[in-house]
C-alpha cells in the first residue's frame, strides 16, 4: 500500500517546495539517529518522503498515480521516472546548507559562524530615565584576541591557503542513506571555514582568534526611555573564535520607582515619558 508522503512531513498536499523544504529539514533534526532520542526508522521516512516530494517530477508522478518509490521497484520500474537499480546515487551539493545542517555538516564558511549575543539588565531612576545619561558597562566575556587582532596567527606569521580543504572553507563526505548514497559538504575542521589557517598560531588564543577578558564600554541611554523598553548594541555581545561574526548586545531597562511614590505621580511620569 502506497505510503502518505504528505502526511509523514506533516503539510498540506497544495504546500509550497519552500514548506517541504522546511518540514524535511525540522522532522530530520528531530529524528536523527545521530541525536540524543533520535529514530532511525522515521528519519528514514521521512528522507524517504521528501526524496519523492522534494523532486517537482517525482511529485508530479506521485500525486497522479500514488505510487511510492518502493512501489515502483516492486513493479519493474513502474512509470517513467523512477529507476528499478538497487544502486542509486545522489549528489546533493547543490542544496548547500540545507543537507549540510540535516545531517551533521556544519556552516561551510566562517562568516556563518556568529558570536553568542548577550543580554544585560540596567535600572534607572526615573531622573535619568527621563533625561538620558552615558552608562558605563564592565563584562567578562569573549573578546577578540589582542595579541593577534583576532587573526589567530602569531605575531610575524602569515595565513596560509588550508591544504585539507585547499582553501575552500569545506570538504565533501559521502554518507549513507536510505537509496544509497548521499554527498554533503561539511565545514573543514582544520581551518573551521575559513579556507586558510595560519602557520604559526598566536600563543595567547592558541590559533582560535578569542580570549576571555574583561570588556568595558560606555553607552548612551537616550532620554525618555520606557521600563521595559530594550537597546539593541550591534556587535557588543561575545567574539566568534576563527575570525567570524561577533553577536549582539541587548539592554533591557527597568525603572526604580519608589513606592513611596502615588499613583498619580507615576502616571504623570509616564506620560512625561511618552512625550519624550
Amino acid at each position: 500500500m502506497s505510503k502518505d508522503y504528505y502526511n509523514i512531513l506533516g503539510i498540506e498536499r497544495n504546500s509550497s517546495p519552500d514548506d517541504i523544504k522546511r518540514a524535511f529539514r525540522r522532522l530530520a533534526h528531530e529524528h536523527h539517529p545521530d541525536k540524543s532520542g533520535g529514530n532511525e526508522a522515521k528519519f528514514k521516512e521521512v528522507n524517504e518522503a521528501f526524496q519523492v516530494l522534494g523532486d517537482a517530477e517525482k511529485r508530479r508522478q506521485y500525486d497522479q498515480f500514488g505510487q511510492t518509490f518502493e512501489d515502483a521497484q516492486r513493479n519493474g520500474g513502474g512509470f517513467h521516472g523512477f529507476s528499478g537499480g538497487q544502486n542509486i546515487n545522489f549528489d546533493f551539493s547543490d542544496l548547500g546548507d540545507l543537507f549540510g545542517s540535516a545531517f551533521g555538516g556544519g556552516a561551510t564558511s566562517a562568516e556563518e559562524t556568529r558570536g553568542r549575543d548577550i543580554r544585560v539588565d540596567v535600572e534607572l531612576s526615573i531622573p535619568q530615565a527621563v533625561l538620558g545619561l552615558e552608562k558605563e558597562f564592565r563584562l567578562m566575556k569573549l573578546c577578540s584576541c589582542e595579541a593577534c587582532g583576532g587573526s589567530g596567527a602569531e605575531k610575524g606569521s602569515v595565513m596560509a591557503s588550508c591544504k585539507k580543504c585547499n582553501g575552500r572553507g569545506h570538504v565533501e563526505r559521502v554518507r549513507r542513506v536510505l537509496f544509497g548514497n548521499m554527498r554533503v559538504q561539511e565545514t573543514c575542521d582544520a581551518c573551521h571555514g575559513r579556507g586558510k589557517k595560519p602557520e604559526k598560531e598566536c600563543g595567547r588564543c592558541d590559533g582560535t582568534g578569542v580570549t576571555r577578558r574583561e570588556d568595558q564600554f560606555t553607552v548612551a541611554i537616550p532620554a525618555g526611555i520606557n521600563h521595559g523598553q530594550q537597546i539593541r548594541i550591534a556587535g557588543r555581545g561575545e567574539a566568534a573564535p576563527f575570525g567570524g561574526e561577533s553577536g549582539d548586545l541587548y539592554i533591557r531597562v527597568h525603572l526604580d520607582i519608589p513606592n513611596r511614590v502615588s499613583k498619580k505621580a507615576r502616571k504623570l511620569l509616564e506620560e512625561l515619558r511618552e512625550e519624550l
